[in-house]
């Protein structure tokens, strides 16, 4: 059978759970990194250099990303055997308690080594959580719609992470205005983290008034079915790299860029902006804030596009004006300008947006059903350690050795040329049936779209 489109209404309601849910656990997973800039470098990793104990900070970050891929595994695999729904309610628990007692850990002055310790474990099972979150969320909304508006519907779990970045940096500008320093350093932090537990119970009592999509039923009635045949039934992550392995490698590619990306627009920004140019912390935030609000706007807008003319094209807009972008940004952070400084990160995740807005849907397009939260989520977060869990790291790091922004721009833009050479090279998906039974590598011509045929697939 295949996938029906909707009724608006109900199509509605899913992404306004989806989107809450995904909002929350975004807004956990970025506070850690706002606040590993800010003031994890002296109350978790004290040191002498202020560089260096925001290195340190940002490898038990990059350790959360680390987690995300067997998070995707694990979730991925009971996800195509048991159901969207339950395992997305699952995940939104784990990281909202990891959060909150994230809160109420003693620093290192109080207990010493003991601090860094329960902050790592608890970004693990953060990461876990996140590594489960993202191919539920988008798959949920992707299999309820048809294929005329997926990348739009789609595209609204994805704004789930400027959605969670603008509360998080939103949370913490607010306290930065009303507190000092001091007062924020001693105690203030705290506040956004425990937050989290609110948000938590409000994103679990819509999240699971969620029903399970209809393409997944079909596809577990037929998986049933063959087993009470007698058919032998391969783990979801087995059939994954058997058949859909090429599908997984374009998938990581095409986040290759786009994650890099994010991330130095975001979390090492708070570093440059403080620490290199001497900015008050305030400065970047606010210019986070304004940019995330902007992002948060139009990546649905990117996702509708990706409807009329391709996940392609859309996508090549991202990458390649980002591969350019990535210069121009910190020439104009170098200025020192607030407006300017705002402009820079602006266009950045404008750009950055058009490389994210149709991935949900044209990762969600590469695989069939019964392996799809498998096949999303491994090359979803596969391409989280090599990109996004590094590129604080790395970006530090070359600030360090250099004293110069120009290496960390080339790195950019050089992640930008690989998601670019990725999306030339991959199959357009726009129009696919996500209720056909045999997607995987061999896949067929897109599917009717309008009464026309949509972009032939490209090999």
């Amino acid at each position: 059978m295949s996938a029906t489109e909707t009724p608006p209404r109900r199509i509605a309601r899913i992404v306004g759970a989806s989107l809450i849910g995904t909002t929350v656990e975004w807004y956990d997973f970025f506070l850690y990194g706002s606040a590993a800039a800010l003031v994890f470098n002296t109350l978790f990793f004290p040191a002498s250099d202020p560089l260096t104990g925001t290195l340190i900070a940002f490898v038990t970050y990059a350790i959360g990303f680390a987690a995300r891929p067997l998070g995707g595994l694990v979730f991925g695999h009971f996800g195509d055997r048991v159901g969207r729904k339950k395992l997305l309610v699952v995940s939104l628990l784990m990281m909202g308690g990891a959060t909150f007692a994230m809160g109420l850990l003693p620093t290192y002055d109080s207990i010493g080594v003991g601090a860094p310790v329960l902050l790592t474990v608890l970004r693990l099972i953060q990461g876990f959580a996140l590594g489960g979150e993202w191919g539920g969320a988008v798959l949920i909304v992707s299999e309820h719609g048809g294929a005329k508006h997926r990348g739009f519907w789609a595209s609204w779990p994805q704004a789930g992470a400027p959605g969670g970045n603008l509360l998080a940096t939103g949370v913490l500008a607010l306290l930065a205005a009303v507190q000092s320093d001091k007062t924020f350093e001693a105690w203030g932090w705290r506040i956004p983290f425990l937050l989290s537990g609110v948000l938590v119970g409000i994103g679990l009592w819509i999240r699971v008034s969620v029903s399970e999509s209809p393409v997944f039923l079909e596809a577990r009635a037929k998986a049933e079915r063959e087993a009470a045949a007698g058919l032998r039934q391969e783990a979801p992550v087995v059939q994954v790299w058997r058949r859909s392995w090429r599908e997984v490698l374009a998938a990581i590619g095409t986040r290759f860029g786009e994650n890099i990306s994010y991330y130095i627009l975001t979390s090492f920004l708070l570093v440059y902006v403080t620490t290199h140019l001497d900015l008050p912390r305030g400065t970047a935030l606010n210019a986070v804030l304004i940019g995330s609000a902007v992002h948060f706007v139009t990546i649905p807008l990117w996702g509708a596009l990706s409807d009329r003319i391709g996940r392609r094209p859309v996508s090549l807009i991202g990458s390649v004006g980002m591969a350019g972008w990535a210069f121009a940004f910190f020439a104009l952070l170098d200025s020192k300008s607030f407006p300017v400084i705002t402009l820079s990160v602006t266009v950045g995740l404008l750009l950055h947006g058009a490389m994210y807005g149709p991935q949900a849907a044209f990762i969600s397009e590469m695989f069939d059903t019964k392996v799809r939260y498998s096949g999303a989520s491994m090359g979803s977060q596969l391409a989280s350690i090599v990109a996004g869990a590094l590129a604080p790291i790395i970006a530090v790091e070359l600030l360090k050795d250099y004293d110069s922004s120009l290496p960390v721009a080339l790195y950019v833009s050089l992640a930008a040329v690989v998601t670019t050479v990725t999306v030339v090279v991959a199959k357009e998906t726009r129009g696919r049936d996500l209720g056909d039974s045999d997607l995987g590598t061999d896949l067929p011509e897109a599917a009717a779209v309008d009464g026309q045929g949509a972009d032939p697939v490209r090999n």
